[in-house]
């Protein structure tokens, strides 16, 4: 039998296109209160200084302990969320005749345009 008979109401055409397609989680920002990081360390002095790191750079991060024999430290997602560089602003781009921002005292247009 077909679903057709049984189904109440309308259906969404875009209902199964919702988590395909290109960075469907680019909205997550890892290291805030709904999305913490993960973090695995062998012991509970590195948990603590683990911790200790979480506290100054203000992220979120769930710190486990697994002192099983060959377990290995999972704490890249800190370390790149630490070593996160920020966005360089210009306040504004000199024109043509303004002096250099190199300091260079040249005119913009024949120093660095």
């Amino acid at each position: 039998m077909s679903d057709k008979f049984f189904f109440k109401g309308r259906q969404d055409a875009r209902e199964s296109h919702i988590k395909s397609g290109f960075q469907t989680n680019a909205n997550r920002k890892l290291g805030t209160k709904k999305y913490p990081l993960e973090l695995v360390v062998t012991s509970e002095e590195r948990k603590k200084e683990i911790q200790d790191q979480v506290d100054e750079a203000l992220i979120y991060a769930e710190i486990h302990v697994d002192s099983s024999e060959g377990a290995v430290e999972l704490i890249a997602e800190l370390t790149a969320q630490i070593n996160k560089v920020e966005t360089v602003k210009m306040e504004k781009t000199p024109t043509r005749n303004d002096p250099c921002s190199c300091g260079s005292g040249k005119k913009y247009k024949k120093c660095c345009g």
